[in-house]
Formats: structure tokens, C-alpha cells, sequence
């Protein structure tokens, strides 16, 4: 093999703590992705490429240390070197065209044709979550398409947490109506700029990076009349409330990010500040609420 260029950073940890995880690697690669390990999807496989030399002893001891803190098992770390052509192939390759409804996600390297009558999101697989392979993403788009088959409206949108910017994009070439992407992480948010900008919908959405509903712009623009969120049980939970006050009556809510064991428990915080639960889409054992006001 040709002198590496890149090095690759794998490690098989538990799905509900990838996040915790990925923190770790973030700062040291390039790109860090997750893949779900079948048949139960309890484990993730966490790669990392870095365009640096990796102190392998160093990244091992803070993985082990973080797995010591959340009383977890990881298992397999290694890091191989690679030649460039290696994992620039390997990465596009992983991620195929997907469709789901009426979206069709695709990467620039797809040459092919659309499907007729499909709606074209373009995107590359990189640092922010959201190419439309994972279960939880394509539960939220399943339940953008269903809400537009049965003709439903909204004047405007709001995308907590918007990675990729994927459901933002989405939104945008279905209902072509103001959207504000809004994510904690500014790199993601550079993403979504980049994915809107390449996608040709700039004049309707806004990327932000900001503390949740917290943030000024998200506040300025209440109550929407729909609100998408794709993160983790948790957050949903003690978010609860503030999408109540951020959403208009009548209005409503796509929440995913969490295994089907952990939907009661989120439907259950958002009844209680007076939102009801209107459809549950299962997805490979994930779950997407479509709740309303």
C-alpha cells in the first residue's frame, strides 16, 4: 500500500451513548460517523478519519476513561492507516441514493436520474449527522411526506437541532415557506449553510447555531406552526415545554432520536404540557411521534 495518508479510528460502543462518545473523536477527525449494528442495533460502530498521525495510547485511555464515567462497554478500537483513494471511496460508496416518500437524498457523486415525480435533496456524507440513512431521519421524512399527501400547510417551520439540515431541506421543497435551522453545534450549521446553498433554497431557510429554544432568532420567529426535532430522549423531554410556548394552536410537532422503548416517555412529557399524540412511525426499532397542539 502507498504511504498513509489518512488514518481511520474504529470503536463499537452503546448506541444511546454514541453522542458522548463521538465528543471525544470530533476534535481529532475529519469526519466521524455512526453505524448501528444489527439485529438489535443496541451497538454502534464509531469511525473517525483523521488527515494526522493519531497518539493511539492517548485517544485509548480517554475512550476508556469515558466508558469507566458512563458505566459502558466499548470494545474493538483500533486505528489503521490508509491511503486517500481508500476511504474517499469507501465513504461515498456508503452512502447510496435513498428514498423515502417522495425524497430521494443523493450524493454529487450520483450521475444517474432522479425518479420521476421525486423530490432531489443533495447530499455529501460528512461532519454533521443527517444523510437520510438512519432510521430515525427517515421516520421524520416518512412523516413530512404523509403530512404533505394529506395536504397539510405551514406558513412557517422550525428545525431543532438540524444537523445536516436534511429535514429543513425537505421542508423547504415541499411547502417553500420561511424555515429557521437551528442546531448547539456551529459546525453543523456550516453544513446546513453548505447543504442549502447547494440545494437552491437559501431564500427560505435560516441556519443558526444556539442553545435551543433559547436562541434569540428561534424566539423572535414563534409560534410556528410546525416544529421538527430529531435528537435524543432526553433533550425532548426537557424541551417539552418550550416547544409548547413555541408552537401555535393547532400546530404541530415530528420528534425522533430515540429507540421505540423510550417513545411512552417522550409522548407522555409533551401531553403533559398539553400537546396530544396523533401517529407513532416505527423504523428499524426507532420511533418518530407526530404530535399536535
Amino acid at each position: 500500500m502507498a504511504s498513509p495518508v489518512c488514518w481511520r479510528i474504529d470503536v463499537i460502543v452503546p448506541t444511546l451513548q454514541t453522542e458522548a462518545f463521538e465528543e471525544i473523536l470530533e476534535p481529532l477527525c475529519a469526519v466521524v460517523s455512526s453505524f448501528l449494528i444489527p439485529p438489535d442495533d443496541t451497538l454502534s460502530r464509531l469511525q473517525g478519519i483523521s488527515e494526522t498521525t493519531l497518539d493511539e495510547a492517548a485517544i485509548a485511555s480517554k475512550l476508556a476513561a469515558l466508558a469507566s464515567d458512563l458505566n459502558a462497554e466499548i470494545s474493538d478500537f483500533q486505528i489503521t492507516a490508509m491511503a486517500d483513494q481508500d476511504w474517499v471511496a469507501d465513504n461515498l460508496a456508503a452512502f447510496p441514493p435513498i428514498q423515502v416518500g417522495r425524497y430521494f437524498m443523493y450524493g454529487s457523486h450520483i450521475q444517474e436520474g432522479m425518479p420521476g415525480g421525486a423530490v432531489g435533496i443533495k447530499l455529501d456524507a460528512g461532519p454533521a449527522f443527517g444523510t437520510g440513512e438512519h432510521a430515525t431521519t427517515e421516520g421524520c421524512l416518512a412523516a413530512l411526506d404523509q403530512l404533505a399527501k394529506e395536504g397539510k400547510k405551514f406558513r412557517r417551520i422550525l428545525d431543532m437541532g438540524c444537523g445536516s439540515g436534511i429535514l429543513s431541506l425537505a421542508a423547504a421543497k415541499t411547502w417553500r415557506t420561511g424555515i429557521i435551522a437551528c442546531d448547539i453545534d456551529p459546525g453543523a450549521v456550516r453544513v446546513a449553510r453548505e447543504n442549502v446553498r447547494q440545494n437552491g433554497v437559501g431564500s427560505f431557510i435560516y441556519a443558526q447555531a444556539g442553545n435551543g429554544y433559547r436562541t434569540p432568532l428561534v424566539q423572535t420567529k414563534a409560534p410556528y406552526d410546525l416544529i421538527v426535532s430529531n435528537i435524543l430522549a432526553n433533550p425532548l423531554c426537557q424541551m417539552a415545554r418550550d416547544l409548547r410556548c413555541h408552537i401555535n394552536v393547532g400546530g404541530m410537532a415530528i420528534l425522533s432520536g430515540f429507540l421505540v422503548r423510550d417513545a411512552r416517555r417522550v409522548a407522555t412529557h409533551h401531553v403533559a404540557v398539553g400537546l396530544k399524540l396523533r401517529q407513532k412511525i416505527v423504523v428499524d426499532g426507532w420511533a418518530t411521534l407526530i404530535m399536535y397542539r
